[in-house]
């Protein structure tokens, strides 16, 4: 009865085999899906005597629809004589399987892209395999991205920006988009040595095939006005430039808060560097940080523990500032709850940090629990400064 397989479940079991890429590879493949034939989910003897009109009309359905033919078992009921029941659909053909589901007009645009694809890039037939629902996905942009691919073919590792890629029809934004598929593409089809494969993903798309990227930023407000240039109390350089600063101070204090790193009290001899959360490989870059005495400070919830680990992965001695418990159970008023918190194992954290970081990613002092750094009071943060001797 409701168990029963209709032709509702027979097209379903033909769209699975679609909705997976096999249908289309086996096009490529010359390994063919069909004839397909799919077992039915049947009334057993029981049924059959106790729902017959049931079962009477569930074969007539069956019968009835299209796209399928029927296998049929002959048996002897006791009670309802010699019968015959369906037990399989044949699905015969590529064709009838196509028409059962609504993608003959599908299969027939992945042919003929597939079949110009192959051509003018060999090397992506693994991928087409792979990948071929993909294919469909973008039927109306393959012109673009088959002159974006012939570009970077002509011009590989250009040392340009992706703002300069020549190509009629094609701008930044598209490219920028579409950075995941066109990373797949590239790697099937240019040559291994063109390819830096230390940088990966959407983030990584313009070092890994020789593009110029953005330069990154570092922001930097002297936290001693006598380290300023030309008076300038908050300047903003690239992560080179910064790299050649050698600031003569002796503290650094990093925050990824842009009020804090605002208003952060004065302290002698020290630099406030605004930071990004995630990734401090612009700041590695330079080596004069790594004779000073650094500070992280951010929210005291599961990421900022890790972005602090992160930090001490490119500085071993850096220290954390005001993310202890005393801090946090404090501003108990003012607690919140992090959106997505963090379990992962950390390495690099001190032990009374560790301690903390246990209790809030094991939920032992309140579910996903989170104190933003905002939300500590100007008076406790001068209070530790102080504490500290920075004052």
């Amino acid at each position: 009865m409701s168990d029963w397989s209709t032709p509702g479940d027979i097209r379903n079991r033909v769209r699975r085999d679609w909705d997976n890429g096999r249908i289309l590879a086996a096009m490529l493949d010359g390994e063919p899906v069909f004839p397909l034939r799919i077992s039915l989910k049947k009334p057993n003897t029981q049924a059959l005597s106790e729902h017959f009109e049931a079962a009477r009309q569930w074969v007539a359905e069956l019968t009835a629809a299209t796209g399928f033919q029927l296998e049929w078992r002959e048996f002897n009921h006791r009670q309802l004589g010699r019968n015959r029941i369906p037990v399989a659909a044949i699905v015969a053909s590529e064709r009838d399987g196509l028409a059962l589901i609504g993608k003959l007009r599908d299969a027939s645009q992945f042919r003929v892209l597939a079949a110009t694809l192959s051509e003018i890039y060999p090397a992506l037939v693994p991928w087409l395999r792979k990948r071929p629902l993909t294919v469909l996905d973008h039927v109306e942009n393959w012109p673009r991205l088959m002159a974006v691919l012939d570009w970077i073919m002509c011009h590989p590792r250009s040392g340009v920006y992706l703002r300069q890629i020549d190509v009629r029809g094609v701008d930044t934004k598209f490219i920028e988009r579409h950075r995941g598929l066109l990373g797949e593409l590239l790697d099937s089809i240019l040559p291994p040595e063109v390819i830096d494969t230390q940088f990966t993903g959407a983030n990584g798309f313009a070092l890994r095939y020789g593009f110029k990227r953005k330069p990154e930023q570092v922001r930097i407000r002297f936290l001693d006005r006598k380290f300023s240039i030309q008076g300038l109390p908050d300047i903003a350089v690239t992560s080179n430039e910064f790299a050649r600063m050698a600031l003569p101070v002796k503290r650094v204090f990093v925050t990824e808060n842009e009020i804090n790193f605002l208003s952060f009290p004065d302290v002698t001899d020290s630099v406030m560097l605004f930071g990004g959360g995630y990734g401090f490989d612009h700041l590695a870059r330079a080596e004069w940080l790594q004779s000073k005495e650094i500070f992280y400070w951010g929210d005291i919830d599961t990421h900022g523990f890790t972005i602090l680990d992160q930090l001490r992965s490119k500085f071993p001695a850096a220290h954390s500032l005001l993310m202890d418990r005393a801090t946090l159970l404090e501003h108990q008023a003012l607690w919140g709850v992090e959106d997505s918190p963090t379990v992962r194992e950390l390495e690099r954290l001190q032990p009374d940090e560790l301690a903390l970081y246990d209790d809030l990613r094991f939920n032992r002092i309140a579910p996903a629990l989170r104190l933003e750094q905002e939300r500590i009071g100007f008076a406790w943060v001068e209070v530790a400064l102080v504490g500290a001797g920075f004052r």
